[in-house]
């Protein structure tokens, strides 16, 4: 048994020192150390995107990066995206134009979605499309979560 390796990361803002295992995944850490459960497992092979988490600003699938990785590094999960106990308005409009089923895959799609408009604020059609596509999801057709996204933009876009 390998010895316990301590990491710090900032997560949703607060920086967290952890003692883990060296081949702990940086989605197992954040669920089972950090007790943040809004991120799932859907593959473990990085296909699916239900683990989408941001690390330094850039989408990763936390299934594949291990913990150790992330050491000094920013992580932010879905949970990081509400503020002062308001949704954000990408969470807030997958609610509105019922742009999610089941939620498995749903917070690694609008954390997936955050980062492309914070770096795309006008996305067209294709580019949500592209910016999505590494999340998969098995309930819907797809259309009311690319709403979802064109009506967050919107609303990022006014302020709103």
């Amino acid at each position: 048994m390998m010895p316990k390796q301590l990491i710090t990361l900032t997560v949703n803002g607060q920086e967290r020192e952890i003692a883990v295992e060296p081949h702990w995944t940086l989605l197992e850490t954040v669920r089972e150390a950090l007790n943040l459960t809004g991120s799932k497992e859907g593959c473990g092979t990085g296909d699916c995107g239900a683990c989408t988490m941001t690390v330094d600003g850039r989408i990763v699938t936390s299934c594949l990066m291990l913990a150790p990785q992330a050491n000094g590094r920013q992580v932010t999960t879905i949970e990081g995206l509400q503020s002062n106990g308001s949704l954000d308005p990408v969470q807030q409009a997958f609610i509105d134009t019922g742009g999610l089923q089941c939620g498995y895959c749903i917070p690694g799609m609008i954390v997936a979605a955050r980062n492309l408009i914070d770096t795309n604020p006008s996305p067209t059609l294709d580019q949500i499309r592209e910016g999505l596509g590494g999340n998969l999801c098995r309930c819907t057709g797809y259309a009311k979560i690319y709403e979802a996204v064109e009506l967050a933009a919107e609303r990022i876009r006014e302020g709103a």
